[in-house]
């Protein structure tokens, strides 16, 4: 009978994101319609959990639908310019108060400690304030807008001392300036602002989708500011993907590591996205997530355990640590949010032009995505560029993969006298022999 516990193996494989997470400074944003919608209990319950394994948290709220409900209350109707509204003196009432009422039930929900509730013997110490200055819009094409503001400047000294006293941050979509006013400000860009101004490490978007597509509607998982930014010419503007999309690339561009667009919709996504490999929203980034380069004495540990189940099943030569750390240069790996998930190594005959193709292997989890043939290409052209003409593998299972990206089978003969000398005949490796084009 099998007593395993799915939890564990997925708490085992999360510990690295819980280590890496630790310490690090998250803003994140929620909508408004998350919590309009009954989603805000969990999503404090996860909120509270990120706390106590150590991230610290600047929480943004939106609170456009619950305005909206207060306005059409009381009959009032806002003006609107590209999806924001005027807020005059009697918008702007409703707004302070709903304000108000949901930064009050964010901090009491986030103060449940009862042995019954999911945040028992959690203490949690919110705290927020005037730590978002701004200025007024003013009158743009012929419209004044009121007390409608942008960020001037969020005191991020302030909040940082915040932080490291262990403290929440919560940061309402108002600002306050220096004449003593207060201004309505997008809950987007105070989230931008903030993870700009706090270096955050990641800046977290919680709206309606689950984040961008293709044109065949598979969900894009990473993309750079420059991929991202065609959108936003066909987004309504104003609208919640104009303005996440707009916040999430410039952040991205002014040196936010990370911005994750997800859905509250999915009760799993906040902790999904984090501790899991591939996450279930859209990234954007500057920095690649997967990336082939170089490998480095830092990526041994990686390489043994990423070749371990391959050499125990026969597909690969078992390889010591010593050997790999003395063959480190021969390496290549591609490497995937930190996890080396595939690599190859090209070995040099000296005296000789022909070079041996060797430890090609992806993780099982990532194949069929190509990660392979980019291993052989790579080697390739590095084989290439040393001057060498021909380059040869011995495999005992994957003969047919090699054939297929242009490999032939050849015989002993055909290896330098070196590598004849050490085959090991009890494995009878085929011999597959590439010639290289200048």
């Amino acid at each position: 009978m099998d007593t395993r516990f799915p939890f564990v193996d997925w708490f085992r494989n999360a510990s690295p994101y819980i280590n890496a997470h630790r310490g690090r400074t998250f803003v994140i944003l929620i909508e408004g319609e998350a919590m309009a919608s009954g989603r805000g209990e969990q999503l404090i319950q996860d909120l509270a959990l990120l706390h106590t394994l150590g991230v610290r948290l600047v929480v943004v709220f939106g609170i456009r639908p619950q305005v909206h409900e207060a306005l059409t209350a009381a009959s009032v109707e806002p003006t609107r310019v590209d999806g924001r509204w005027v807020a005059d003196r009697a918008v702007m009432a409703h707004v302070e108060q709903v304000a108000a009422h949901q930064r009050l039930w964010l901090e009491a929900r986030l103060s449940l400690g009862l042995p019954s509730t999911p945040l028992h013997g959690v203490e949690l110490s919110v705290i927020s304030g005037n730590l978002v200055t701004a200025k007024p819009l003013g009158v743009r094409e012929g419209v004044d807008f009121d007390h409608s503001g942008e960020v001037r400047r969020v005191r991020a000294s302030a909040i940082q001392g915040l932080l490291e006293k262990g403290s929440l941050v919560l940061l309402p979509p108002l600002g306050f300036s220096s004449t003593g006013e207060v201004f309505d400000l997008d809950a987007s860009e105070v989230a931008h602002h903030a993870a700009v101004a706090l270096k955050a490490d990641k800046l977290i978007l919680l709206g309606e989708s689950e984040g961008l597509e293709d044109d065949h509607g598979a969900l894009l998982r990473q993309l750079s500011p420059a991929e991202a930014e065609p959108r936003l010419t066909n987004a309504v503007p104003g609208s919640e993907l104009a303005r996440h999309l707009q916040a999430a690339c410039t952040a991205a561009r002014e040196g936010v590591a990370r911005t994750h667009l997800l859905s509250w919709r999915n009760h799993d996504a906040l902790l999904g996205e984090l501790f899991t490999r591939d996450g279930v929203g859209t990234m954007i980034t500057q920095h690649r997530y997967e990336q082939l380069r170089p490998a480095t004495l830092n990526d041994v540990a990686g390489l043994l355990e990423l070749l371990e189940p391959l050499e125990r099943r026969g597909m690969l030569v078992a390889r010591s640590r010593e050997r790999l750390e003395h063959e480190i240069d021969d390496y290549m790996v591609i490497e995937r949010d930190g996890m080396v998930i595939g690599c190859a190594a090209l070995h040099v005959f000296p005296d000789t032009s022909i070079a041996e193709l060797a430890c090609v292997a992806v993780h099982d989890s990532y194949r069929g995505g190509e990660r392979g043939e980019r291993l052989v290409e790579a080697m390739e052209r590095r084989a290439r560029q040393r001057g060498l003409n021909v380059m040869f593998v011995l495999t005992t299972h994957t003969a047919h993969w090699f054939v297929e990206r242009g490999f032939h089978t050849a015989s002993l003969e055909d290896l330098p006298p070196l590598k004849r000398e050490t085959y090991n005949h009890a494995r009878k490796s085929k011999v597959l022999v590439k010639t290289l084009a200048g």
